[in-house]
């Protein structure tokens, strides 16, 4: 048996081509070379972080398409990270506007440039307080919902306030059908902002500091502002009567719901996620809850002029806690704390004329409650 194989073995040579030993080798190179690929993709989808973090990575022209790809926000268009058009909607052709070469921190706000405007808004009438909504630019329901009730509120214990909103650039396949319905509420109602940012969740804190910076650039003679959420319920009566109280700073001043050592989430699978490479501590500092808080109307410019220096992470209300921790600032418990709720449960008439804030469910809530809130004169606690 072992010399018959050893003579079919001779015979196969003798009858084999020249080149079929290099044939041979084809296949275990191309299985070296897919299992190769594949350990490459692994790293890079497990660690995409620690990549786009890594400078001569980003100097390759495969960069840009590999963080499109492993951005989990990619389907609804370009991430924090990502430099926006200069026109919207922007057609193929249009060229990508580099950032500032000085200005590192895709969180400072002058990296970006408003296509909506109200530039005179605080120069016809002063107002005392300001209030802006960072709210989606489809989201047409909650806009109308306040201004039906709390954001119609112009005159309050005589004091001139202002509500205006914020918006950064539709996405997805409808987007230049619903700029253009913006651009026509925009004329309609003169209370929108539009920065050229792409209006995504993750995109939050770039939403607040351009905020900052309008108030900094377009309304410094306002005393207060504050910055509160479109699903939200707005006492501006209570509000009022704490910031005209004689021990409530004009200076350095930031309230609302106060959050104390809270620590950073890095589990990736939740909505609260940073990593480590966009923020290194472990716990925040202590930073006033996103559903609304007000400031004194000095800080605005000073958060835009720190901001150049504090690297961008997506939890919004934090970054400016830490804006305020890089100014020697903390945030202060207003007189009565109380007053600013995230959750009251079932309605309650009594309890909402007390309070200042109150997350609600949905936009309708938002005029039902107010309506029966206003309806007739007199306590209504009785």
């Amino acid at each position: 048996m072992e010399k018959q194989g050893g003579n079919g073995c001779k015979r196969q040579v003798v009858v084999e081509s020249p080149v079929r030993p290099l044939r041979s080798l084809v296949r275990p190179c191309f299985i070296f070379l897919l299992f190769l690929s594949t350990v490459i993709v692994i790293i890079l989808l497990g660690f995409p972080d620690r990549f786009s973090q890594t400078d001569w990575w980003k100097n390759l022209s495969l960069y840009t398409y590999y963080h499109r790809w492993t951005n989990p926000d990619r389907h609804r268009g370009p991430s924090p990270t990502t430099i926006p058009p200069t026109t919207v909607p922007a057609p193929p052709s249009t060229t990508i506007r580099p950032l500032p070469t000085n200005h590192n921190h895709l969180g400072y706000p002058r990296n970006y440039h408003f296509i909506v405007d109200e530039p005179d808004k605080c120069n016809t009438q002063t107002p005392f307080l300001v209030l802006i909504v960072p709210v989606a630019p489809g989201n047409l329901a909650a806009r109308d919902a306040i201004r039906r009730t709390w954001g119609n509120e112009t005159m309050v214990q005589g004091k001139k306030v202002q509500t205006l909103f914020m918006l950064g650039l539709p996405g997805g396949p409808v987007a230049q059908e619903l700029q253009e319905k913006v651009n026509q509420e925009s004329q309609v109602h003169h209370d929108l902002l539009q920065s050229n940012f792409l209006d995504s969740y993750l995109n939050l804190t770039i939403k607040t500091m351009v905020i900052m910076d309008w108030l900094a650039t377009h309304c410094t003679n306002a005393t207060y502002a504050m910055k509160i959420d479109s699903d939200m319920f707005l006492n501006v009566e209570n509000l009022m009567t704490m910031l005209l109280r004689p021990d409530v700073p004009k200076v350095n001043y930031l309230t609302g719901m106060l959050m104390w050592d809270r620590p950073v989430i890095r589990n990736p699978n939740s909505k609260w996620y940073v990593p480590v490479e966009m923020l290194a501590d472990d716990r925040y500092p202590t930073y006033t809850l996103g559903m609304g808080y007000v400031f004194s109307n000095d800080l605005p410019e000073r958060f835009v002029a720190v901001s150049k220096d504090i690297k961008l992470f997506n939890i919004e209300d934090a970054y400016v806690g830490a804006c305020m921790k890089k100014l020697g600032l903390s945030p202060t418990n207003s007189p009565d704390p109380w007053q600013w709720k995230a959750y009251l449960g079932k309605y309650n008439r009594c309890e909402f004329s007390k309070v200042i804030t109150y997350i609600l469910s949905r936009s309708s809530q938002i005029v039902e409650y107010w309506m029966d809130l206003k309806k007739t004169p007199g306590s209504p606690c009785h």
